[in-house]
């Protein structure tokens, strides 16, 4: 018997205008995300990686309807999320959760601890006043800081106790399903493993499902279960974590590998360089939008066949139609 997704996304497209003249009326559109597709496991994480500007962050944000998707099914436990009313989806909250990426801007200032994670609690009504200082303090416990720390105001901490926070109050509506937006990339580099390591716990330990946004490929590997790879909003690459840094198949995710830095200064290491720039979203290619800049494009790549996501073998989904290339 095969379980069902927890989330299944289908075809989600986020488009914003580009507004000009004394009107401000749209006179093109920004696609930042084009065609998305894919499905997340009850306790499991998924790595969603690309360059700036890739559409990882809109993605995550379109799913929880923080912003809203142009078009797509999003389905959350078998629940079609887009199209819900505001009582339905405020519900539905409480299941799904976000952790922003600055830990400095995303904690109001004016507010204590206390009310930074309890708020939550106060919008979906849970428990009384005394249950819910127990329940902060238990939560300020599981993220490694001492409850004491209700009392105090956020920038009295530093970017990763901060984040701590962030993460204490995602968790208090115990949700199924937490977007972690680059959770790590504003801190240092010698608190971004404590952090990464926190979120990896307490998935194992709460069973969460975890969408996780970076651009740090070995940050990425070390959680992830399975990563995703996009390109100016596409999709270019899916597969379980160990396959894809193994044996990736796109040339985008090939050159995104070969760029990372290798701990071992010795290890041999064939660096494959990109020519171009990223194209203009407002424009994007057509067929492959990575045609432009990959080593192996062939005219039929400009065809809209190219752009079409294919597996090539179990669980390993890759937007190439050159097989001599994904088969190497």
């Amino acid at each position: 018997m095969t379980t069902q997704p927890l989330l299944q996304v289908r075809g989600l497209e986020k488009k914003f205008p580009i507004r000009g003249g004394l009107l401000q009326r749209p006179v093109g559109w920004v696609k930042a995300v084009d065609d998305l597709s894919f499905d997340l496991n009850r306790g499991e994480v998924l790595g969603l990686v690309g360059e700036s500007g890739s559409g990882k962050t809109t993605a995550g944000r379109s799913i929880l309807r923080l912003i809203e998707p142009t078009s797509g099914s999003i389905r959350f436990d078998g629940e079609e999320v887009t199209g819900l009313p505001p009582a339905k989806m405020r519900a539905l909250r409480r299941r799904m959760q976000i952790v922003f990426q600055d830990p400095y801007a995303s904690l109001d200032p004016r507010q204590r601890v206390r009310d930074v994670i309890g708020e939550a609690l106060t919008i979906h009504n849970i428990g009384t006043k005394a249950d819910r200082r127990d329940r902060i303090a238990a939560l300020l416990q599981k993220v490694g800081l001492t409850a004491d720390a209700m009392d105090r105001f956020p920038h009295e901490f530093s970017g990763g106790q901060r984040q701590r926070i962030g993460i204490a109050r995602a968790l208090a509506v115990e949700p199924d399903f937490i977007v972690a937006d680059e959770p790590v990339s504003a801190l240092d580099v010698s608190v971004q493993a404590q952090v990464v390591n926190l979120l990896d716990d307490l998935r194992r330990e709460l069973g969460l499902a975890v969408l996780f946004i970076a651009h740090d490929l070995a940050v990425v590997r070390y959680i992830s279960d399975r990563v995703a790879v996009m390109y100016l909003g596409r999709l270019m690459e899916l597969a379980p974590s160990d396959s894809l840094y193994d044996r990736p198949r796109h040339p985008y995710t090939r050159a995104l590998l070969s760029a990372a830095p290798e701990p071992d200064p010795d290890a041999p290491k064939q660096r494959m360089l990109l020519e171009g720039d990223v194209p203009s979203p407002m424009n994007p290619p057509s067929g492959c939008v990575f045609r432009t800049r990959c080593p192996y494009a062939l005219p039929a790549c400009a065809e809209p066949a190219a752009s079409i996501p294919r597996e090539v073998a179990p669980g390993h989904v890759v937007s190439c139609i050159r097989d001599d290339v994904i088969m190497a």
